[in-house]
């Protein structure tokens, strides 16, 4: 690891014109990406079949009887439903996720070793139990107490829950997977420079909120981001980013980070998210009730209330959210755009050139990442949560607000 960041505004004039990638690297990005694609449709299709294969087999009716025999009360009997479920139904799916893995290892995308990725797997299982089993505790008191109007009742639950969740992520959860250190203690140049675009975005960040993540322990990829709202917002930088990027160019990818909370995309994803939630659930109450008329008797539920029917309402929250990927994908896109757009405008006086330093950002993230240049449109439709490296790349290029004032975010 480098123990400072690239000499400061070394201005790039080299900029690539255009995504391109060497033809070696062209092959390897290609079979990495149809790999990826793959892996990304049979898994969620295998996830679907997993849950219904739980269900038709009585897995969870047996669930519910264990926990039942085990504890009379509802708080032991959700945590040892949830616990059964869960590890019934992630060890089904793991090795989809160890496939995935390899295949990050076989491309050099992850240098994360087999155990440090199994304690990470378990990590995120306990996480799982532990949130899960409050979530199910608190739907099916909703739906016990009002069977008709559960849905809306546990969607007004969750409104809450989701602004916690995302409150704590950057100070309870992102910790146990990752090392963080103030970026003052090795890279005081790039942390007076992010503060400048801090200042320009009018966002109230003070430098102790401001770290380094060690990145580099599991992954070659490169990022920069804020996480975390109120108290807990803080500014994140991969230490592979620092490595790899100058300091224009991580000023740059900073700015768009920095755009996703200026322009209010923070409050505005969760909004959609919360509105999407509401949709769901009034869906999959209508939905479950007719399931379990027709196949009920024979995945042994009861009723709605039993908790053996949490099964049948994750599968068809799983087939919601494979429908709806579209949705949500075109909907990220479009704020990873405005974003770009913002940390040009910016960065536009602080660095150099921001649309130099931007499109050299992608070349090397592309590079890195092994993005396919020309990816299926129907596979950047349906998967694709930013725009293409080439998309990017072209419109940095050709995007000049200035000449004429007609900035759209920072005048």
């Amino acid at each position: 690891m480098a123990a400072q960041a690239a000499p400061a505004f070394s201005t790039q004039t080299s900029a690539p014109r255009g995504y391109s990638l060497p033809p070696d690297k062209l092959q390897k990005a290609i079979e990495y990406a149809h790999a990826r694609y793959w892996l990304h449709f049979a898994g969620s299709l295998w996830g679907i079949a997993v849950l219904a294969a739980i269900l038709a087999f009585g897995l969870s009716g047996k669930f519910r009887d264990w926990a039942e025999t085990a504890s009379h009360r509802r708080i032991a009997q959700a945590a040892i439903f949830v616990v059964l479920l869960g590890l019934t139904n992630d060890a089904l799916n793991l090795p989809l996720g160890m496939y995935a893995q390899h295949l990050d290892l076989k491309f050099a995308q992850s240098i994360q070793s087999w155990p440090s990725w199994f304690w990470d797997w378990t990590k995120g299982e306990l996480l799982e139990f532990a949130v899960a089993a409050l979530l199910v505790l608190i739907l099916y008191a909703v739906i016990r107490r009002s069977p008709r109007r559960w849905w809306l009742y546990f969607w007004l639950a969750a409104l809450p829950m989701l602004f916690v969740g995302m409150l704590v992520e950057p100070v309870l959860i992102e910790p146990l997977f990752y090392h963080f250190q103030p970026l003052a203690a090795k890279h005081p140049a790039l942390l007076g420079e992010l503060e400048k675009v801090v200042a320009r975005s009018g966002l109230g960040i003070p430098p102790d909120r401001m770290f380094e993540m060690q990145a580099s322990e599991k992954t070659n990829s490169l990022n920069a981001y804020v996480s975390g709202l109120g108290a807990s917002k803080r500014v994140v930088v991969w230490d592979t980013t620092i490595d790899k990027l100058s300091t224009p160019e991580i000023v740059v990818v900073f700015g768009h980070e920095m755009g996703h909370y200026v322009l209010g995309h923070v409050r505005n994803t969760l909004i959609f998210v919360s509105a999407l939630l509401l949709v769901l659930l009034f869906l999959g109450y209508h939905a479950l009730h007719w399931m379990l008329r027709r196949w009920g008797a024979g995945w042994r539920i009861r009723d709605v209330s039993d908790w053996a029917s949490l099964p049948a309402l994750l599968l068809l929250f799983a087939i919601f959210s494979f429908l709806t990927e579209p949705l949500v994908n075109t909907y990220s896109r479009n704020q990873e755009h405005q974003a770009d757009i913002y940390g040009l405008e910016v960065t536009h006086g602080l660095v150099p050139d921001s649309r130099a330093a931007a499109v050299h950002s992608f070349q090397v993230m592309g590079e890195v990442d092994l993005d396919e240049p020309n990816p299926n449109r129907f596979i950047e439709f349906w998967m694709y949560t930013h725009p293409s490296t080439s998309e990017r790349i072209a419109f940095s290029e050709h995007y000049d607000p200035w000449k004429d004032g007609t900035e759209r975010y920072v005048k």
